[in-house]
């Protein structure tokens, strides 16, 4: 089966066609994670994005329930490199072809990847459309810039669940011989966790550490979450723009200073911009689990302290998209104007050449 992506900006590229029969359509994002594909798919922070994957096979381990972060997968369309149509693992119960076509993702593959995510990187993420039913690339480009942007679109949402419910399975570890069950903590801690999209694996970690979770829709009133008398309050990820999400940033201002309250991803970006703050959208965003990131970088001029253009920096970091908050928005420096060098070193992600807050500094400063 033919398959072919057709972006905004009029670039083609043309492959094979796996998965669903039929055409997606949506942001065009590329992820460099090296494993964990299902977990990506089932993502609910892709809603409304088409993700490639750098990593050159995708496919080969197959499926199952266990590494699911949400009830089906989120991304509109997948491209990669090599779409491997058998899967050998012990843990597999499903081949991702056949997964992925069950739930109507069309998947291209067979293509320069490399070129593609050069593309991206240089020209930013853009609309596109994939389609297996459609070879006129003209009318596919017309149909990518009729693409509704991601800016101003609310998709939390739509992602979030309609109604509260309790989760109670922590983490298990999985061995060859057999599968050890883990014992959960007792619950110590009542924890509400606000669903913007949230994955399956925060709250197994939050069970696991003893904490009773209780999720709840995007759109919850704050009055509501505090008659439930959790101890605190968690903002999960979720997809699209923070911005149209006012109804969230409402809740989270009515909270403060009566309940802990954390936060990771879009979750972090809301509580910015309660307390004031703004957002922007990134170039390419944020995507994976192995961004390069350096002690003391500028925002103003994208230049390094203490290190020369051109020269290797030290102390570069490897970090997930998580640890960085920030996958496709991310909230603007509080005091965009200051003289950069009164500023202390922050670490910043080498891609982007964006600064990450004093926050994230700390969660990504603990030794482990």
């Amino acid at each position: 089966m033919q398959a072919i992506l057709a972006l905004e900006d009029g670039r083609v590229f043309r492959g094979k066609g796996y998965g669903a029969k039929g055409e997606c359509y949506g942001e065009v994002v590329f992820n460099t994670s090296i494993t964990g594909y299902q977990e990506i798919f089932t993502d609910p922070s892709y809603s409304g994005q088409i993700v490639v994957l750098t990593n050159p096979e995708i496919g080969n381990y197959g499926t199952n329930d266990d590494d699911n972060e949400a009830t089906r997968p989120w991304i509109e369309g997948l491209i990669v490199r090599e779409f491997s149509k058998v899967s050998s693992n012990w843990r597999s119960q499903q081949v991702a072809e056949e997964y992925l076509e069950q739930f109507k993702v069309p998947v291209l593959s067979d293509i320069d990847t490399r070129s593609l995510v050069r593309h991206l990187r240089d020209h930013g993420v853009m609309r596109g459309v994939i389609s297996t039913i459609e070879s006129d690339a003209d009318k596919l480009i017309a149909k990518a810039r009729s693409i509704p942007k991601m800016d101003g679109t609310d998709l939390a949402k739509v992602v979030s669940t309609k109604r509260s419910y309790v989760w109670e399975v922590g983490e298990r570890s999985h061995e060859p011989v057999a599968v050890v069950g883990v014992k959960d903590e007792p619950a110590r801690f009542h924890v509400v966790a606000y669903d913007f999209g949230i994955k399956q694996n925060i709250l197994r970690k939050l069970r696991g550490e003893g904490c009773r979770v209780t999720v709840v829709p995007a759109e919850t009133r704050a009055e509501d979450v505090l008659a439930l008398k959790p101890d605190g309050v968690f903002l999960s990820n979720g997809p699209g723009d923070p911005e149209p999400c006012t109804y969230a940033v409402d809740s989270i201002r009515r909270l403060m200073g009566r309940q802990p309250i954390f936060g990771i991803c879009l979750g972090h970006q809301l509580t910015g911009i309660a307390l004031g703050g703004k957002t922007f959208k990134l170039k390419f965003g944020h995507h994976g689990g192995n961004h390069p990131s350096v002690q003391g970088i500028h925002e103003d001029d994208g230049g390094v302290e203490g290190v020369k253009r051109g020269e290797p920096a030290s102390s570069v970091r490897v970090l997930g998209a998580n640890v960085l908050k920030e996958r496709g928005f991310r909230r603007a420096a509080q005091n965009p104007g200051a003289n950069p060098q009164k500023r202390p070193p922050k670490l910043c992600c080498l891609n982007s050449r964006t600064r990450l807050h004093p926050c994230q500094n700390a969660l990504t400063s603990r030794k482990s």
